[in-house]
């Protein structure tokens, strides 16, 4: 597939509102593009346009991310960059997948593309209807986690802001705007950043997102809300990078993990699952905690 886009048209928006997670530098004529690990991209630079053709995307065994599995629900561990449904932009997405591997699979809620972790899947139409109702009601208990900018000090601190979503796509806090709760507390305090603990009472686009950026503490990473990239020679004393290389941030998206989910199962069962961190969240806190 081949795509080509003016550089004059390349920005922060487009960026996020294409689906597709590359990070801009510029090169002289034009931008460098990087992709994540799982596309392999060839990339021609000239004055008006940026070429890439994505020849394939790494083929993702559905079974290798399943944490959680009974007669009526999964529970995969999303990685990051695969979207929950279909992607014009993608071959893959996790519902392809999962009805392939149990063909009445349906979606339970969604997480944001970039966004890694906990997502749940109906096996049936009884199990799906079940956690509907949990959802609607509010008893689905879902935490994630957040490296942010700053240190803050956080004990299940309540932000009660209503969120409408623009036409671009962009939530913003809005009275006339949808109920939106999340709780938040910190975990650990670094050097300028901080982990949260997350936990969202409604599920409103990019809820977690926009109530840090308004609490002047947004995620690493999520330029779209005033979040900065985190680069190592930040955090490093005497950081030596080779002349003629540009720095990469860590992590290269927003630093958003579902950590966990719990819920009732068909039998009233408890169902309570916890994601590990992927390997780019993974890098990012074990760099925080040897440069604190």
């Amino acid at each position: 597939m081949l795509y080509s886009i003016p550089t004059k048209s390349i920005s922060e928006h487009n960026r996020h509102k294409s689906g597709f997670p590359y990070t801009l530098g510029r090169l002289r004529g034009g931008f460098k593009i990087l992709f994540p690990e799982n596309f392999i991209c060839f990339i021609k630079f000239h004055t008006f346009a940026a070429h890439w053709e994505t020849s394939r995307m790494k083929k993702i065994d559905f079974k290798s991310l399943i944490l959680f599995e009974n007669n009526d629900y999964i529970v995969v561990n999303k990685p990051p960059y695969l979207s929950t449904l279909k992607d014009r932009h993608e071959a893959q997405n996790i519902l392809d997948l999962a009805r392939l591997y149990t063909t009445d699979a349906q979606m339970c809620h969604r997480l944001d593309k970039e966004t890694s972790g906990c997502l749940v899947i109906a096996k049936n139409p009884e199990a799906y209807r079940n956690i509907a109702m949990q959802f609607e009601s509010r008893k689905v208990d879902k935490v994630y986690h957040a490296v942010v900018d700053g240190i803050h000090e956080y004990e299940n601190f309540l932000v009660d802001r209503s969120l409408a979503v623009t036409n671009k796509g962009v939530a913003k806090v809005n009275k006339e705007g949808k109920s939106a709760q999340t709780y938040f507390s910190s975990l650990k305090t670094y050097y300028s950043h901080t982990l949260l603990e997350c936990k969202p009472i409604s599920g409103r686009m990019h809820q977690i997102r926009i109530h840090l950026s308004y609490l002047k503490s947004p995620i690493c990473g999520d330029e779209l809300y005033g979040g900065k990239p985190l680069y190592l020679s930040a955090l490093k004393r005497r950081f030596n990078l080779k002349m003629g290389t540009d720095e990469l941030p860590i992590m290269q998206r927003v630093s958003l993990h579902a950590y966990s989910i719990a819920f009732l199962g068909n039998q009233g069962e408890k169902i309570e699952v916890t994601s590990p961190y992927p390997k780019d969240f993974e890098v990012l806190i074990k760099q925080l905690e040897k440069n604190r």
